[in-house]
């Protein structure tokens, strides 16, 4: 077995936990490979030196942001992700540190599901592409103003949100921005896609769920400033008055480790401080 290790050093006991990832694959012949300039450092092979189709599982230690930084750093390797909560929320990195030596060695065990998860892909009317594990959100940027965005599925007009902008989220996102918006939560493993209006002008526009064979077109129809769009918060692209940007389903798939001794539900409950209790 290879894996691949990514420890976000900027996390606190993220030195203390990484040896002790080490020192588990270290006694049962585990090979760990780290990107070149850290590999020295921690005594890992390499990540130049291997062919990446030979990597079975890639370990983050971080949250779900490092989890993201890494799917977009390093698209061209397909092993499932299994993310260390170094962070706080981490519904994608929810393995906690006190249940590190056990999870490990369910890893090795099988004890584990892969989820295959949804990923949208947008383009500009210019060929400016992104893919997005989360959202892609368009926002006012500096226009002081509500701005004006209608959206087309499949070609039919379906509103035209006067809004601060929109959530267009993946199930995987529904925990996110779209969340704070005021969107709903929606399993991870539903093939959907959700659109979420950010402080929308109108109390009756609302988030909708639609299927992801649904092609969306947005237009942006102000005349104001540029607007942005921002792919899972790390690409920026600027949209002008009167253009246009598709959001569809990818053909990429966000590939996760499930553990059996853990479930989305639980992780739901703890993360969210949901406490009601029947009687």
């Amino acid at each position: 077995m290879m894996i691949l290790l990514f420890p976000n050093k900027s996390k606190p006991d993220a030195q203390t936990v990484c040896q002790e990832i080490l020192d588990f694959f270290s006694k049962n012949s585990v090979t760990v490979v780290a990107e070149d300039e850290a590999a020295s450092e921690l005594g890992c092979e390499m990540l130049s030196n291997v062919n990446n189709s030979e990597i079975d599982f890639i370990i983050t230690m971080g949250g779900d942001g490092t989890i993201i930084r890494i799917y977009h750093e390093y698209t061209d390797i397909n092993a499932p992700i299994l993310g260390i909560n170094l962070g706080h929320l981490g519904f994608m990195a929810d393995v906690p540190v006190p249940d590190l030596h056990a999870s490990l060695e369910d890893l090795l065990k099988g004890a584990y599901t892969i989820e295959e998860r949804t990923v949208l892909h947008g383009e500009s009317n210019r060929g400016e592409g992104a893919f997005a594990v989360n959202d892609i959100v368009f926002h006012r940027a500096r226009n002081p103003s509500l701005i004006e965005l209608a959206v087309y599925v499949d070609d039919t007009h379906l509103n035209t949100f006067k809004a601060d902008g929109l959530i267009f989220s993946t199930p995987n996102g529904s925990t996110a921005y779209s969340l704070a918006a005021g969107g709903p939560i929606i399993s991870p493993t539903l093939d959907a896609l959700l659109i979420t209006p950010i402080c929308a002008h109108t109390i009756s526009n609302r988030p909708i769920v639609l299927p992801t064979s649904s092609d969306l077109r947005i237009e942006y129809l102000s005349s104001y400033e540029s607007i942005e769009i921002i792919s899972d918060g790390l690409k920026t692209f600027e949209l002008e008055r009167n253009e246009q940007y598709r959001v569809q389903k990818s053909q990429k798939k966000f590939r996760i480790v499930n553990l059996n001794r853990r479930d989305y539900y639980s992780t739901l409950r703890s993360k969210l401080g949901w406490t009601g209790k029947l009687s």
